[in-house]
C-alpha cells in the first residue's frame, strides 16, 4: 500500500478513449492541447451552432465564461458539469462538454502524431539547411585559403 492511500480510497480512474471525466484537472488536461477543432452546440438535444476554430485556453474560473467567437474558443472548464470521451464510427475521439441540458462538441481536426512528424521532419530539414550552410562556408574559405597559397 502506498504511503499516502488510505485502506478504504478507491484507485484513481483509467479512462482510455471512451468515459465520463468529472475532475475538473482531468478535463483541462484532455482539452489543454487541442489545436484545431470542429464544435458544435447543443440545447435540449437541437443543434444550435457549429463551426470551425482553434482552442485558443482552457482554463478553470467560476467567474468568467466560455467564449466562442471568430474561429476562436476560450474554453472555462467551470462551465460544464463532465467531459464525455466519446469514439465516432471511425474509431476518432472526441469531446461532448456537457452542463445541463446544454452540451458542446469538439471535434479535433488536428492530429498530434501527425503534427509531431511534421515538426521532426520540419526541425530536420531546419538542421540539415543549417549544417550545409556551414559546409559551405567551410569550402568557400578552405577554397580562398588555396588560392592565398604562395607559388
Amino acid at each position: 500500500m502506498m504511503p499516502d492511500q488510505s485502506p478504504t480510497s478507491l484507485p484513481a480512474p483509467c479512462i482510455v478513449d471512451t468515459g465520463t471525466v468529472v475532475n475538473k484537472q482531468d478535463m483541462y488536461r484532455l482539452l489543454a492541447d487541442l489545436g484545431r477543432v470542429r464544435y458544435a452546440h447543443f440545447q435540449e438535444g437541437h443543434l444550435q451552432t457549429q463551426g470551425e476554430g482553434y482552442v485558443m485556453e482552457v482554463f478553470a474560473d467560476p467567474q468568467r465564461s466560455t467564449l466562442i467567437a471568430n474561429h476562436r474558443l476560450y474554453i472555462n472548464v467551470q462551465s460544464f458539469d463532465c467531459l464525455e470521451l466519446k469514439q465516432s464510427s471511425e474509431s476518432e475521439s472526441y469531446f461532448d462538454l456537457v452542463q445541463d441540458d446544454r452540451q458542446l462538441r469538439l471535434l479535433p481536426v488536428s492530429n498530434p502524431l501527425q503534427e509531431q512528424s511534421t515538426r521532426t521532419l520540419d526541425s530536420a530539414a531546419a538542421l540539415e539547411a543549417v549544417l550545409r550552410e556551414v559546409l559551405i562556408a567551410k569550402l568557400d574559405a578552405e577554397i580562398d585559403d588555396e588560392g592565398m597559397l604562395p607559388f
